[in-house]
């Protein structure tokens, strides 16, 4: 009997250290989801009148892009104050990006601005070239001019990064919201099944069987 007493209690105990546990977990995905919230709207960033599915397609057409995918969310006009919505900020400045570079990525482009008759053999596809030799030359640092476009290519991809960065830590912030709740919920359960296997206060202890000692 003190055997099944031990291990009735210690699913209370238990289960009060799950809730315990599942309290803390809640707490600190909320902490971490105002952190996120918080950090974003510092930045003040707002949608461009283009981030909408209707309007982003003229600027798209006159850069002459082809099979751009275009997001299916809205966010012109709008502050950039949450995950979802930095993630669908990103999506647009990532086709920012490509008209800025005529649908070029950062591979295709090379580093150094080219020269007026540079050889075709040495311009990337998306212009530039790799080889200082056939590169423009900064007038102020005397050294080989580097290539706007990709310069821009790269601006766009470390801050729709970041965008993406904060998204992906809003997904997590609510896995470990859904872990913390599910946590709360087992505590419970062991609670609630360990008190109700507990004998009525005051009960008699059963008499032990015929025989035994």
């Amino acid at each position: 009997m003190k055997q099944g007493r031990v291990f009735k209690w210690g699913g209370v105990v238990s289960g009060g250290v799950l809730v315990a546990f599942g309290i803390a977990v809640i707490v600190l995905a909320l902490l971490g989801r105002n952190t996120l919230d918080d950090e974003l709207s510092r930045q003040q960033i707002t949608g461009t009148p283009d981030m909408s599915p209707a309007t982003i397609v003229p600027g798209i057409e006159a850069a002459g892009l082809k099979d751009v995918d275009i997001p299916d969310c809205d966010v012109a006009g709008k502050p950039i104050d949450s995950g979802p919505r930095a993630r669908c900020f990103a999506q647009y400045m990532f086709i920012h990006a490509l008209e800025g570079t005529g649908g070029f990525v950062y591979s295709e482009m090379g580093r150094y601005a080219a020269k007026p008759g540079a050889p075709a053999d040495q311009l990337a596809p998306g212009g530039g070239t790799n080889n200082p030799e056939f590169a423009q030359i900064d007038p102020v640092t005397k050294q080989p001019a580097s290539n706007g476009a990709r310069d821009l290519w790269v601006t766009e991809t470390a801050l729709s990064t970041g965008l993406n960065v904060t998204f992906m830590a809003s997904l997590l912030v609510l896995f470990v919201l859904l872990v913390g709740v599910a946590l709360l919920l087992a505590g419970v359960g062991f609670i609630v099944i360990g008190l109700g296997l507990l004998p009525p206060r005051g009960a008699a202890e059963e008499p032990p069987p015929a025989g035994s000692r």
